[in-house]
């Protein structure tokens, strides 16, 4: 009796952990903010080169950083098949809401169960401006539930401060006891982010230890430059990798990682290459 049970197991075994595995793909991606001082790199004629790799990968999730309202309504109104979460920064201070850390979804693959913002300050839960930070910071979640096998996980969104390097000390240990105090149940999660620092910083050192490192963890060779910031220059090597997806220690395999460094007719969508991850969610 007990070697037929062993049969059944390993002989129904696969199909068990096709049905309860989730492969999910993971975009980063800093669309660099809508303004009137980038020239021939001003949002009007990068828009559509973004909205078309947006459709070509298909990530599951995108966590978009600097993009502000006329940006995030766009891409909305021209996604068929995205949903997104998000306020602006500056929520509240006046007529402009300011830039946003964005959560897009598949809305044919998964819903919301709930999803929130909190500020990277000292008193994170209302609109702040945190320790030697130069702007208002935030990091926006949420948790997803897929709407085949009814399985969870949160993504966390966020951009650190380009100026603060106490701010970006003290925003990595508060995301960490965000991200505890937010997932009590200890679902599978991913940090998107343009964290404004290099992998030799302490900060990033820091999270890396607590968390997983989709780079350095992918099953497959990472693909594309390892830096991620161009600067729009495609005469130029990138010159750092700031831009990160990290990954909860439990139950998310990284199949593949890649820093995406598409060009059309010699211009870049944006001044950050995207960075997309397959992962493998098994609870």
């Amino acid at each position: 009796m007990m070697k037929k049970f062993m049969f059944l197991a390993a002989l129904f075994s696969p199909f068990c952990s096709m049905l309860f595995s989730q492969d999910i793909k993971v975009m980063s991606y800093n669309l660099r903010y809508e303004n009137d001082i980038d020239g021939e790199n001003i949002w009007a004629n990068r828009k559509e080169l973004i909205l078309s790799q947006i459709n070509y990968y298909e990530p599951d999730v995108l966590g978009t950083q600097e993009g502000v309202t006329n940006q995030i309504k766009w891409l909305d109104d021209n996604s068929e098949n995205y949903d997104y979460v998000g306020i602006g920064r500056e929520e509240g201070l006046g007529n402009n809401s300011g830039e946003f850390a964005a959560i897009f979804y598949n809305k044919q693959k998964f819903s919301i169960v709930k999803s929130g913002t909190f500020w990277l300050s000292e008193t994170p839960s209302v609109v702040s401006k945190g320790w030697d930070a130069q702007q208002y910071r935030i990091c926006t979640y949420a948790l997803l539930k897929n709407k085949k096998n009814g399985k969870q996980f949160f993504v966390f969104n966020t951009h650190f401060d380009h100026r603060g390097n106490v701010a970006r000390e003290k925003s990595a240990e508060l995301i960490l006891n965000q991200i505890k105090s937010i997932n009590n149940k200890n679902y599978p999660f991913v940090l998107t982010g343009d964290f404004n620092l290099t992998p030799d910083s302490s900060p990033i050192k820091f999270l890396s230890k607590e968390l997983n490192d989709a780079r350095t963890i992918s099953k497959s060779k990472p693909f594309g430059p390892e830096e991620t910031f161009c600067n729009f220059d495609v005469c130029k090597l990138p010159e750092k990798r700031i831009d990160y997806i990290f990954t909860s220690k439990n139950n998310i395999e990284v199949k593949k990682y890649a820093a995406i460094a598409n060009v059309w007719n010699m211009h870049y969508a944006s001044d950050h290459y995207p960075v997309l991850i397959n992962i493998s969610i098994t609870k």
